[in-house]
């Protein structure tokens, strides 16, 4: 038995999901039981920060490293929160997985850079602060392959619901939207997957901006709205959605610089605050649809997962416009709330055991590597008894 905690923070900046779980084998061999998860809240000052330090106008090499530190404590807070909650102990914990806080993502050398990442929440104050060894900064080795760092989750997509008699997709929606697509009967290798573009990002920032919550609540906003046609059009143009992939993006291209732009584009006083949230909710549904359209083609079923398939407005918009099967996770017995939580956790339990979990269809890196960066506990506290890590890797190698 191996326990682990995935610790996931998105583009969304809402907050830190945290889940235990527990994890047999490793590799096709994966199966997991989930113990207890829970979210926990950024401040408004935090996520103020962490906005900050996201854009080029604004952030600075000081607040950047500050806040790498900060983060490092609430997510050590997450985690002491979380082991409190399911009544254990740091010593029966093998190890945490962070995927961190992104604060940019430049893959494939944009606006003449160095393809490169950046997720901060020091791992080195998270291993101190609760005594448990860490695994981090997943993205950086694909993008050292030549890949774009993400999506990363495919792989566990793939280990978890791989189906004989259908073609699958695995549609997150985050603050940005991503899916991973697994032919009946396909490889690994047979995988495709992307980002599809915004997600909840965009939604979550007018509706901040112009109904001051956090998010549109069952999508209950945009269901009393109409479509801003002038204003969709000129997302739709945005030339994200028609790269080819392997793809990925973020706050960079979907941000707020861009949303401001494109309100400022036409003259958006003369329409209804609920227009705007729903162009912006049937843009994300429409970035969806067209990525399955045009690069997979031909699906069965999709499998929604994500704080996005919450909003009841944009899950029926999918659903009148791909005319087939749509679940949530929820629908077949998993946690949309969790799941790149649980994602995350699972890619440390590769790391730990020396897998390699990066998808080269997806990402487009050269090869298949080892992911993240382990980070060991300043001090001993390990269990001493036989089911700890270090013997089941110990096994593991005596096999080969």
């Amino acid at each position: 038995m191996t326990l682990a905690i995935g610790l996931m923070s998105g583009t969304s900046l809402d907050g830190i999901d945290a889940v235990l779980i527990d994890i047999s084998g490793y590799g096709d061999k994966t199966s997991y039981r989930l113990i207890k998860g829970i979210n926990t809240d950024y401040s408004q000052e935090l996520r103020h920060k962490i906005l900050k330090a996201s854009s080029k106008e604004q952030s600075d090499v000081q607040q950047i490293c500050s806040l790498n530190f900060e983060l490092g404590y609430e997510f050590s807070k997450a985690v002491k929160k979380l082991l409190t909650e399911a009544n254990k102990d740091p010593q029966d914990i093998d190890f945490i997985a962070s995927h961190g806080q992104t604060i940019w993502h430049n893959p494939n050398n944009r606006d003449s850079y160095h393809s490169s990442t950046l997720q901060i929440g020091a791992s080195a104050v998270i291993a101190y602060e609760t005594g448990i060894e860490v695994v981090s900064n997943f993205r950086e080795m694909d993008i050292a392959a030549g890949g774009e760092g993400a999506p990363l989750v495919p792989y566990v997509d793939y280990l978890l619901h791989q189906n004989k008699h259908k073609n699958v997709i695995i549609q997150n929606i985050g603050g940005i939207g991503n899916l991973t697509y697994i032919p009946k009967n396909g490889t690994l290798h047979d995988l495709v997957a992307m980002d599809t573009g915004p997600g909840n990002m965009m939604i979550d920032y007018v509706v901040n901006k112009y109904f001051n919550k956090k998010y549109d609540d069952g999508g209950l906003i945009a269901s009393k709205g109409s479509i801003i046609q002038p204003l969709l059009e000129k997302l739709l143009e945005h030339p994200f959605i028609s790269q080819l992939p392997p793809k990925s993006t973020g706050r960079e291209q979907f941000g707020e610089v861009y949303i401001k732009e494109m309100l400022d584009s036409i003259q958006i006083d003369q329409y209804k605050p609920e227009d705007i949230v729903t162009t912006f909710t049937h843009f994300t549904a429409e970035t969806i649809v067209y990525q399955y359209n045009t690069f997979i083609k031909k699906y069965d079923e999709v499998l929604l997962a994500g704080g996005g398939s919450y909003n009841h407005y944009l899950v029926k918009l999918l659903k009148e416009k791909l005319k087939i099967d749509v679940f949530t996770m929820e629908d077949k017995g998993f946690d949309s709330n969790f799941k790149e939580a649980i994602a995350f956790a699972i890619l440390g339990n590769e790391t730990i055991n020396q897998l390699t979990s990066n998808v080269p269809s997806a990402t487009g890196a050269s090869r298949s590597v080892i992911l993240g960066t382990i980070t060991k506990a300043p001090f001993q506290t390990k269990r001493s008894d036989n089911h700890g890590r270090f013997t089941k890797y110990n096994n593991r190698k005596k096999e080969h």
